[in-house]
């Protein structure tokens, strides 16, 4: 009888590492994040309300904890999304994010800064996308961005995320200057855009408002729309909080002709200048947070446009930029 229960006990023991083993080669190792500087703890956290409307598909909104948080929502009926406030040039956007669990393939969730609306033919855009995907919680990150309308340019890099967002919040924050854009997720930098000649003709640099959305993508999010969503799921259900919008804010002025944006900015923040991440310590990434930028490629990008030789016969200039 003992014997029966110690092979028992083995064979137990067997399964349950190969269960392990399944798991970790369907979504990849897991790796821990490098020490890295907090920047979202230099600016306060604002609550939904305080620094969002309603961008579209209010009924598919509901805010939650009195307003310092929201839920948008993706099903049969519509989509959902908020808009800021104000309009920002240049500055700190953050949201923390916890995405939709179950079987996400097309749903599409966005936090991005856009101008189309201001500018429909010619516009900037500063992207986060996150796809959802067959595979229950593998949630792939796609980054883009583009200036003066070239959306079909193209500059995606995508990238698999060292945790599961269905779980938690997750901080995603876009940090855009005359010097760089920086993309970073949980503070740590995943991509880096130097503003250098090479992009500066694509480089945004119109002022822009935040938008966070929730939308089906089932034509082209998942295998050019070979899993479209499936509404036996639905609703699909973000939930947003943790707000940080700290920016060069454009100030609308009416003259007799026409409403027009003037080139005077007010600031949240306290710093010296009007741009509140002109200062040094925003200029270019330390060396700490180069390192953990080196990791996140390393270790979790998988698509860069740049080395997409099929889609561009010759890269984009900033390619091969040094």
């Amino acid at each position: 009888m003992e014997f029966f229960l110690h092979d028992r006990k083995i064979v137990l023991s067997q399964f349950l590492i190969l269960c392990m083993i399944i798991v970790v080669s369907c979504r990849g190792p897991v790796y821990k994040p490098p020490e890295i500087e907090k920047l979202t703890d230099h600016f306060s956290r604002l609550s939904v309300n305080q620094s969002y409307n309603v961008f579209y598909g209010g009924s598919n909104i509901h805010m939650t904890n009195n307003g310092s948080s929201a839920e948008i929502i993706l099903d049969k009926s519509s989509g959902s999304g908020l808009i800021s406030k104000d309009k920002y040039y240049y500055g700190f956007f953050n949201a923390a994010l916890k995405l939709p669990a179950h079987f996400t393939s097309g749903v599409v969730v966005a936090f991005y800064m856009s101008n189309s609306d201001v500018f429909p033919h010619n516009h900037d855009e500063i992207d986060f996308e996150l796809l959802g995907h067959e595979k229950r919680r593998d949630w792939i990150l796609q980054t883009n961005l583009y200036g003066n309308g070239s959306v079909h340019t193209g500059r995606e890099e995508k990238f698999y995320l060292w945790f599961d967002p269905t779980l938690d919040f997750h901080d995603y924050t876009i940090l855009w200057n005359n010097h760089h854009i920086v993309f970073l997720v949980d503070n740590v930098p995943i991509r880096e855009v130097v503003h250098n000649t090479a992009i500066s003709s694509v480089y945004p640099s119109k002022p822009m408002s935040i938008i966070v959305t929730i939308w089906d993508g089932s034509e082209w999010a998942t295998h050019g729309g070979k899993y479209p969503v499936n509404y036996n799921y639905a609703p699909f259900v973000t939930t947003m909080k943790g707000i940080e919008l700290e920016g060069c804010i454009k100030q609308q002025q009416n003259t007799n002709s026409s409403s027009i944006l003037t080139p005077t900015c007010s600031k949240r923040s306290n710093t010296s200048s009007l741009d509140p991440v002109d200062g040094e310590g925003f200029m270019k990434l330390s060396s700490q947070q180069m390192a953990g930028l080196d990791w996140a490629r390393r270790k979790h990008m998988f698509y860069s446009y740049c080395q997409d030789t099929k889609r561009y016969k010759v890269l984009p200039p900033e390619c091969n930029a040094t």
